[in-house]
């Protein structure tokens, strides 16, 4: 590992532990700093409810550290958006943000065109899938962005089981994204979870940022964030055990196949290679090729947008 990794292993690595919410309340005051918690969502009935109940309990009723949460539905066929609704959430369908753009499917699409629709000085990212959730993802996360002026940008850090066995969950991270990051961007080596979805930021930077439309997001944000800001900028806290919706292997391709076209995005943007993936599933006697198309379109810094220009200016 880099000296230079190592030692921000020592310098921008926390635990929720390290810093009390009545330090983070204050700190909020101090700085007059309004935080917005974004979940996107697709099909997410059974867990949204409540992530947005607990949020609210915990950061907005017991102590006001959050201002707003918005779920953006992503085009859900279940009740999601009545679920987060009634759980104390202001709903945003997908389409109604920036309609001027046609929307695309993924992630990434999402939560870029979530910053039109919030406010928050702070925005914090928290993926809508998590089951037995616990505050401290957003109060971890959101902490240092309060108390250290020179951080932009907090990553979530912690275990996530598979099945019972700890440690076994994120398989892109280990078979795609770590070994990426370790060999083009190692100052990024010493990220836990560098493809979690749970991570906050100062809108300051974000707004700067091109974002991936798809699975690529994680990824392409933690290296472009490196760019803009430097390592330094750059945090991750301890926020304990992650539990949450596992995709099956051929989801998980499609997934490596958008990180890996955002990663060689970055680093030859001249030079383009097929954007689509092969897998194969099992039809009667034999084996039936089925090809997708990988995410290759991102959107352009929000700050380079006019409806968002506006909206600053007034």
């Amino acid at each position: 590992m880099l000296k230079e990794t190592e030692r921000w292993l020592s310098n921008r690595s926390w635990s929720v532990t390290d810093r009390p919410l009545h330090g983070l309340m204050s700190a909020k005051r101090a700085t007059g700093s309004s935080v917005s918690v974004v979940l996107p969502a697709l099909n997410e009935e059974e867990t949204v409810g409540e992530i947005v109940a607990v949020i609210r309990h915990d950061l907005m009723q017991q102590v006001p550290l959050v201002d707003e949460i918005v779920v953006v539905d992503s085009g859900s066929t279940d009740r999601t958006s009545q679920v987060a609704a009634a759980a104390g959430a202001r709903v945003v369908h997908r389409d109604e943000i920036l309609p001027r753009i046609p929307t695309v499917p993924g992630k990434g699409e999402v939560l870029w065109r979530s910053l039109l629709v919030t406010s928050g000085d702070i925005v914090c990212f928290i993926d809508a899938d998590l089951k037995e959730f616990s505050s401290d993802f957003v109060s971890g996360i959101v902490g240092p962005l309060l108390t250290e002026p020179g951080v932009d940008l907090v990553k979530a850090m912690y275990d996530r089981p598979l099945g019972g066995a700890a440690g076994q969950g994120g398989r892109v991270t280990e078979l795609m994204a770590r070994p990426l990051l370790n060999m083009h961007w190692p100052q990024l080596a010493g990220f836990v979870q560098p493809l979690g979805g749970e991570y906050a930021a100062r809108r300051s930077l974000l707004e700067q940022l091109p974002f991936p439309v798809g699975y690529g997001i994680e990824l392409g944000m933690l290296v472009d964030a490196l760019h803009l800001v430097g390592l330094d900028a750059l945090a991750q806290v301890d926020v304990g055990v992650r539990k949450h919706r596992h995709q099956d292997g051929q989801a998980l391709g499609r997934m490596s196949a958008a990180i890996y076209r955002t990663a060689q995005l970055r680093l030859a943007r001249g030079h383009l290679i097929r954007p689509a993936l092969t897998q194969f599933e099992r039809s009667g006697d034999g084996f039936e090729p089925r090809t997708y198309s990988v995410d290759t379109e991102e959107r352009p810094p929000m700050v380079e947008i006019a409806e968002y220009q506006k909206r600053r200016a007034a």
